[in-house]
């Protein structure tokens, strides 16, 4: 697994970032006057940070945990350790700019340039599925 470490501190980086992600949409819906734990309000929308913040953080959680067995899998499978490493790199970055835009750009518009980076990750969950195949 030692040929992996690069990729393995790459994974460690994007859960980190989901963590930090838990931790703003925690906060952000604490500072509401009203509110109940767990829940956002249903009137809520991209304008609010309480929403985008908490959107952010559900995104990552419904893409994220797919995206790290597949690169467990990748491992086990013998993917090329440079290969994964770049792979591993474009999903992390795609995720933190997808959650820079989306914590900083209020609209309810779709496509937003949030999109194109979440466009970006699943592009790279296929790639990654492909090479596990084509290993």
């Amino acid at each position: 697994m030692t040929q992996y470490a690069d990729s393995i501190f790459v994974i460690a980086i994007i859960i980190t970032t989901v963590v930090i992600q838990a931790l703003v949409a925690a906060r952000a819906h604490r500072k509401q006057e009203h509110y109940i734990p767990g829940v956002v309000a249903a009137e809520l929308d991209h304008h609010s940070f309480v929403f985008r913040s908490n959107r952010t953080f559900m995104n990552s959680l419904e893409n994220v945990p797919l995206f790290v067995v597949t690169a467990l899998l990748a491992m086990f499978a013998g993917v090329d350790a440079n290969t994964l490493y770049v792979v591993t790199t474009v999903f992390a970055t795609a995720r933190i700019v997808h959650m820079a835009l989306f914590y900083k750009i209020a609209t309810n518009e779709n496509p937003s340039p949030r999109s194109y980076f979440y466009l970006i990750g699943l592009l790279t969950q296929m790639v990654l599925l492909g090479l596990i195949f084509a290993a």
